[in-house]
């Protein structure tokens, strides 16, 4: 038991860290963005990669919330 809580931990602190890290360049892209307002046409580019860095945040959105169920069940420690 005390393996599979040290995986679960490890798991959790990997997603935490993956989290953080989305986040960031979202912020950054986000940033630059809104610093590139006042152009003609927008940055096709930053914008995938905008969206690309939402996704990976609703991605692991769908696991944190896989997670919780999974520690509500039981399932989980």
């Amino acid at each position: 038991m005390m393996q599979k809580r040290a995986a679960w931990r490890k798991q959790e602190e990997q997603l935490v860290a993956r989290w953080g890290e989305a986040a960031e360049r979202y912020r950054l892209i986000h940033k630059e963005l809104s610093a590139r307002q006042g152009d003609a046409a927008p940055d096709k580019e930053l914008s995938s990669k905008a969206q690309a860095a939402l996704a990976e945040i609703e991605a692991l959105r769908r696991q944190v919330a896989r997670l919780k169920r999974e520690f509500l069940s039981g399932e989980r420690y």
